[in-house]
């Protein structure tokens, strides 16, 4: 049985328990009365360790939440995607990117009769890519490639390349376009050579419209370049091959249609990270995801760390009515992981329906934003620490440097660790209420041991399960993004009357802009 959290005998034990202690708990008070709670709600995962006791909750908090989940079925939704049950219900799908890094031949209690032979097809993908990968590592006539996709086919391995740097090959420059607007692809354009340059265009169908304009523009620099030898320099992330023949292109990597775009890095989407880092390290990355895939489906639900992440942020979202969450990396290179994490939740949980179409009572994904510290203290931390709205905060650290200067990762980590102290215990001044902190504002301290394929893969493995855990509880399928359609079939109107100067039957506002828009021509 899957019921919805408001379903469940806990979620009124839950609103009594937060009118009566949670809406005035206080971590200092918490952390003075409890000498284990640190011990308590900190846990190591597989290459993540998570410190989760400066959040606004108790041990009562927590077995209400838990009991919560077991009344949900949390456990049984979980193995129904582990399985390959088609738990995308709105486009009758399996959900079983966990499969794209289970190791070959590797059976799971409670495989569905299709995932062997799927598992299979997965590997001969996989090796046939990474052997594409290292062939370009080794091609030194080639020193850039540039990967054309949006949405999932950019957030996710432009995320990872820029992670992973230290481990880039040499010679080797990655570049990513994304956005329609053409004064992008130009811009990396103009630093290009076509006989040096390799292409990926990244679409599962190779009809998105974004995708395919810049990837039409890219082949038109290519000839206009004088470049020759199309299939050597384009390659197609892609399951439509005949479309991309059509362009020349005869090297493609598929994928399958229970890969939804922001789970994708895994797959054949991967191939510029693979590139960037090479088989073994790309193989490396999926073994630290498999790792946590691992934690995730057998570990006791009150020990397993995606699960209590999960339960965290349904506590913060529909008791306290937190509306947001700041991700703050203090790594550099983690830098774009923010806008990953933007799509992966936002996409996933920002829904207004439950699975079976019904109108939630209650809300939904939080908006998540951030930027890596310490940049972010000198430019919205002061919100954090006073202002009206309490924001929780997510530091994601590493212990080990790799640059070699003196000095920077002391000062890096003590203000990693400052911050969160700072937003739990405040400062009290009763003199100038300009210097008051208030304090017992909450956050959640990830650390690594070190920045490695193998870390990153088992941290986005976590970040994925967790928004599977609220999203079940929730009752709503994390898997589909209608929202995403309306905008797009509208623009394609719209980009017809930017040509033609109709504006028959559009509201005064659109109508007006329409006509400033093309005043000019």
């Amino acid at each position: 049985m899957h019921l919805r959290c408001d379903q469940t005998p806990q979620w009124p034990e839950l609103a009594v328990h937060f009118a009566q202690r949670g809406r005035q708990f206080d971590l200092r008070d918490a952390f003075a009365n409890d000498a284990g709670r640190f011990a308590h709600f900190s846990q190591q995962a597989p290459h993540v360790f998570a410190d989760l006791s400066k959040n606004l909750w108790d041990s009562t908090t927590e077995g209400l939440l838990l009991s919560m989940a077991q009344a949900c079925g949390l456990a049984q939704h979980r193995d129904a995607m582990f399985a390959g049950e088609p738990i995308n219900n709105t486009e009758g799908r399996a959900v079983l990117h966990t499969l794209l890094r289970r190791p070959a031949g590797l059976a799971l209690p409670g495989d569905g009769p299709e995932v062997a032979a799927q598992l299979a097809q997965v590997h001969g993908t996989l090796d046939a890519m990474l052997a594409y990968a290292d062939a370009v590592r080794g091609d030194d006539a080639i020193t850039d490639i540039v990967n054309i996709g949006i949405g999932g086919s950019d957030l996710g391995p432009h995320m990872a390349v820029l992670a992973l740097e230290e481990f880039r090959a040499p010679g080797k420059r990655l570049h990513f376009v994304s956005n329609v607007d053409g004064h992008e692809l130009h811009s990396v354009l103009q630093g290009l050579q076509p006989h040096s340059t390799l292409f990926l265009i990244a679409s599962k169908t190779f009809t998105t419209a974004e995708t395919m304009t810049n990837a039409a523009s890219a082949r038109a620099w290519f000839d206009a370049q004088g470049g020759t030898d199309v299939a050597r320099h384009f390659a197609a992330l892609t399951t439509n091959v005949d479309a991309a023949r059509q362009m020349g292109i005869h090297t493609t990597f598929g994928f399958w249609d229970w890969v939804g775009g922001r789970y994708s890095l895994w797959s054949a989407i991967g191939l510029p990270l693979a590139i960037s880092i090479g088989a073994a390290r790309f193989r490396e990355f999926l073994t630290g995801a498999h790792a946590m895939d691992e934690h995730f489906r057998t570990a006791p639900l009150a020990q397993n760390l995606p699960v209590r992440m999960g339960l965290l942020d349904v506590w913060y979202r529909n008791f306290h009515g937190f509306a947001s969450r700041c991700i703050a990396p203090y790594h550099a290179a983690l830098r774009r992981l923010p806008a990953y994490l933007q799509q992966l939740e936002m996409e996933s949980n920002g829904k207004r329906v439950d699975q079976d179409g019904r109108t939630l009572p209650y809300a939904t994904s939080p908006v998540l934003w951030g930027e890596p510290g310490t940049n972010g203290q000198h430019a919205f931390f002061q919100m954090l620490h006073q202002g009206t709205d309490v924001v929780p905060l997510e530091l994601i650290a590493v212990r080990q440097p790799t640059h070699p200067l003196p000095g920077h990762q002391g000062k890096l980590l003590a203000n990693a660790l400052a911050q969160a102290q700072a937003l739990m215990v405040g400062k009290a001044s009763d003199a100038d209420a300009h210097r008051h902190f208030p304090g017992n504002r909450p956050s959640t301290f990830l650390l690594l041991d070190a920045l490695t394929p193998a870390s990153l893969g088992a941290l986005i493995a976590l970040q994925e399960h967790r928004v599977f855990v609220s999203g079940s509880l929730w009752g709503i399928n994390s898997f589909d993004q209608w929202g995403v359609e309306l905008g797009k079939v509208l623009a394609r109107d719209i980009e017809a009357r930017l040509a033609s100067g109709d504006v028959t039957g559009l509201d005064g506002s659109t109508a007006g802009l329409l006509g400033m828009l093309r005043s000019g021509d």
